[in-house]
């Protein structure tokens, strides 16, 4: 039995009808249990425009052991390269992932760093 059945259902069912150009790329999030990293991605060409990750970041000192402030930096941090990229509208993608916990986290602060999505 596959235990990542719901989770590949809601993966394929999201990427179905998301997809990013180089003027409004897809933001995805990819969480294990220990990292987080969101990127930008144009998939008419199938490059990665900008990423972002809690693991270049910082130690655990400076950022805190909770991971929701270590998501929030990570979309804050996304959402910097992005305006300077010049981008201000994504679509968002959330790789079969539930909305809630370090996902929403991501996605709330990239919006308070301006992305539209």
């Amino acid at each position: 039995m596959n235990v990542n059945k719901g989770f590949n259902q809601r993966r394929k069912r999201v990427r179905a009808k998301v997809s990013g150009t180089k003027t409004i790329p897809r933001l995805t999030v990819f969480r294990s249990n220990k990292y987080l990293v969101a990127q930008l991605i144009d998939d008419e060409k199938g490059i990665t425009l900008a990423s972002a990750n809690d693991m270049k970041l910082g130690k655990i000192g400076k950022l805190g052991k909770k991971s929701a402030d270590r998501a929030s930096e990570v979309g804050k941090t996304l959402a910097e390269k992005a305006v300077k990229l010049k981008i201000k509208k994504v679509v968002f993608d959330k790789s079969g992932y539930k909305y809630h916990g370090r996902i929403k986290t991501v996605a709330d602060a990239a919006r308070e760093g301006g992305l539209v999505f």
